[in-house]
């Protein structure tokens, strides 16, 4: 009896082992996919910043904006440029400070676009 007992009890440690294993080596995997898609997405907004010469953080306090909206960002771009119109008494570098905010968030909508569909093509070919 007590030899049957010491085999289930190995064999039943061998299959916990295999599984605790599998299970190490797929959150291993997915932990390394996600870096990858993280450090990505940072190395392509920092890539951002340096075309365009200003930061995320400059650019959202130039047009007045706290989420990456389209709509709002193209609201708030065409009130400030109009209002910093050189015709109407307004001052081209604050309009061209706009405008180069204007790009940086859309560069930073296009990262983040991008972002998204790398990551609804994984979840596709994972399932």
């Amino acid at each position: 009896m007590a030899k049957y007992l010491a085999q289930i009890i190995v064999v039943g440690a061998q299959v916990v082992g295999r599984a605790f294993a599998r299970a190490l080596r797929q959150e291993f995997a997915a932990s390394k996919a996600a870096a990858e898609a993280q450090g990505q997405a940072g190395r392509q907004s920092a890539a951002g910043s340096s075309i365009s010469g200003i930061s995320l953080q400059e650019a959202q306090q130039i047009l007045n904006v706290t989420k990456l909206s389209a709509e709002e960002i193209q609201k708030n771009y065409d009130h400030l440029f109009k209002v910093n119109d050189k015709s109407v008494g307004g001052s081209f570098y604050l309009q061209s400070k706009v405008v180069r905010a204007k790009e940086r968030l859309d560069e930073e909508l296009h990262i983040h676009k991008m972002d998204q569909e790398r990551k609804e093509q994984r979840k596709q070919t994972e399932t």
